[in-house]
């Protein structure tokens, strides 16, 4: 086990809490109205509602909640005007807008629209209260009839998972914590768990993720879980485990070392998939391999044109200390290949240069197969969780190449830098291997509905929908 003695809490205690079984007799009923019919559903209300919806100058935009007095001036209604996809987000807004209660959908609502809104409502409910005093109005929602259940509840469990881990703070969430949140997952689930830590991943043949967390005071590890019938189709989810990168001896100033918490985004997306993938029961052999590490300054440190040694054997030049994510990588996306997977996926909040170019909301997406990305592509859109293509442009290769070493982690120009990572990435994946790489944000800077400020889940449901459609 891990040697951090600080418990691991359950992500998905506070879930049970958000819906209800049954109505009662105080229910509120939610009219789920297609932005279409709004104007005809409002003819046929008692005059004192359609004075309401007048004088308040509603505009029936999708999305929008408006809540109907009874003439006692109590909560007679709430009018919801229906987004024309089922987009969870749209309806989170609903609970967003409503008073303490339980509420009750009614009107033109299908299975998926269904599973929308029971989705919108987990995902507007969540909250980052670890260091605060609860603070949470009792607002629930009668289960929709239609919905998915259990596929509600599982990606509401991987999200809030995904969202707690990040924006934990380093001084609580280190590679320590990240084992134990593998532990926590393989109890739960009937995994296992085997980690190699400290000095023995120079033992065991992990020199890159060795040098990367040597300087830290918390011992660097890498992580793997493996789940399910080895007879199924291999699944192999790698995640970057920088808990907090410093830049290392490149320090980073301090504006940009002020959200490296969040740099652990990627492990935490490939254990919050995890979660969704085996709770589900997919027919897959899952494995997931996250080297934690915190890349920090001290006088062991790996430094400046330093060549380090990986897993593969490929030699590295260090270019840049502050570009360690692809470093750890590198040993796990090698080790994968190992295995065959039929599909090897990596998340990583690896670059600046794919915000520059995306922004900070949709994920950038690199892929050596134009079949499995295409897939990947349509179910991101399909679950209103979109993500971007980039290319793996073989061209730009040549911009990592090393006087000394067989690949420097830098490229030699600053342009293109999310693409030349990859490429990077792309020399530890072998020929024949379907590989996806996820270059994220990870993190909310501000609020909307359903996505607070934090840590943030980004493609898991496009990913979870992909591989429910392949394996379920």
């Amino acid at each position: 086990m891990a040697d951090s003695n600080a418990p691991t809490p359950d992500p998905f205690a506070s879930l049970g809490a958000l819906f209800a079984a049954r109505p009662t007799k105080t229910t509120v009923k939610v009219h789920v109205v297609p932005r279409a019919d709004v104007k005809g559903w409002v003819k046929k209300q008692a005059a004192s509602v359609r004075g309401w919806v007048k004088a308040q100058g509603f505009r029936p935009k999708a999305g929008r909640v408006l809540t109907l007095p009874a003439r006692d001036g109590s909560l007679w209604g709430v009018l919801f005007v229906r987004p024309d996809e089922p987009d969870p987000f749209a309806y989170a807004r609903l609970r967003g807008a409503l008073p303490k209660g339980r509420y009750a959908l009614e009107g033109e609502i299908d299975a998926a629209h269904a599973e929308a809104a029971a989705l919108g409502w987990a995902l507007a409910a969540y909250r980052f209260e670890k260091y605060k005093a609860p603070k949470r109005a009792a607002r629930k929602l009668v289960w929709p009839e239609g919905a998915d259940r259990g596929r509600v509840k599982r990606l509401a469990e991987a999200t809030y998972l995904v969202r707690d881990l990040i924006t934990t703070p380093a001084n609580d969430l280190g590679p320590a914590e990240l084992e134990d949140t593998a532990h926590f997952l393989a109890e739960r689930h009937g995994a296992k768990v085997a980690v190699v830590r400290g000095d023995d991943l120079l033992k065991q043949g992990w020199p890159a993720v060795h040098a990367v967390g040597r300087a830290s005071a918390n011992a660097p590890r890498l992580i793997d879980l493996t789940w399910g019938d080895e007879e199924h189709p291999k699944l192999t989810l790698v995640g970057k485990g920088v808990c907090f990168d410093s830049g290392g001896l490149d320090l980073k100033p301090a504006s940009g070392m002020l959200l490296m918490k969040k740099d652990m985004g990627g492990a935490a997306h490939a254990l919050g998939l995890a979660h969704a993938i085996m709770d589900a029961g997919l027919k897959v052999r899952l494995r997931v391999l996250v080297p934690a590490v915190e890349n920090s300054v001290d006088g062991n440190a790996f430094r400046p044109l330093d060549v380090l040694q990986t897993r593969k054997g490929l030699t590295v030049e260090v270019g840049n200390t502050d570009a360690e994510g692809r470093l750890i990588l590198c040993d796990a996306l090698h080790e994968a290949c190992e295995e065959k997977p039929a599909i090897l996926l990596d998340f990583a909040t690896l670059t600046g240069a794919a915000r520059v170019a995306l922004g900070t909301e949709l994920p950038a997406l690199f892929c050596n197969d134009d079949t499995l990305a295409g897939e990947i592509l349509c179910q991101g859109l399909g679950a209103q969780d979109p993500l971007w293509r980039l290319p793996l442009h073989d061209p730009y290769d040549r911009y990592l190449e090393s006087k000394v070493a067989d690949v420097s982690n830098t490229s030699s120009t600053r342009y293109g830098g999310a693409i030349t990572a990859a490429l990077f990435l792309r020399r530890f994946v072998d020929a024949g291997v379907s590989w996806a790489h996820v270059d994220l944000m990870a993190f909310n800077n501000g609020d909307r509905p359903g996505r607070p400020k934090g840590g943030e889940a980004m493609s898991l449901r496009a990913f979870y929908a992909l591989f429910e459609m392949k394996f379920g």
